[in-house]
């Protein structure tokens, strides 16, 4: 597999050596195009770009798991915004302030998930 240095770089720091690494090595041959494109895009195109700081980019993700409820995704990224600086306050704003425009029930699941991932963490 061939992962772009760039983006694996920064999907460690947002994500952690831990995650990325279960990630990898459960990447079979159907999955491997789909990992190298995160790493690549998401990671290293997107997630490299200057324009916004590792904090704002972690707040527009938080925000738009919340509204597509995507909850799989919801606790690797509330750990990630922890890592890039968010404090436990900040990410309840986010999600609260989410729940004005993405609604109460997918906001109501998003604290709960938030929750156990913060408490994990402590």
């Amino acid at each position: 597999m061939s992962l772009d240095p760039q983006g694996l770089s920064v999907r460690r720091e947002v994500l952690g050596d831990d995650h990325v690494d279960r990630a990898i090595a459960r990447t079979t041959p159907f999955t491997e195009p789909f990992q190298e494109f995160i790493t690549r895009s998401a990671w290293g195109d997107v997630w490299a770009r200057p324009g916004l700081d590792r904090r704002s980019r972690s707040i527009a993700t938080l925000a738009a798991l919340v509204a597509l409820r995507a909850e799989g995704e919801l606790a690797l990224h509330v750990r990630a915004a922890r890592r890039n600086g968010l404090t436990s306050e900040e990410i309840a704003e986010v999600l609260l302030h989410t729940s004005l425009y993405a609604g109460l029930p997918a906001a109501n699941t998003a604290f709960a998930i938030a929750d156990e991932a913060l408490r994990e963490e402590a």
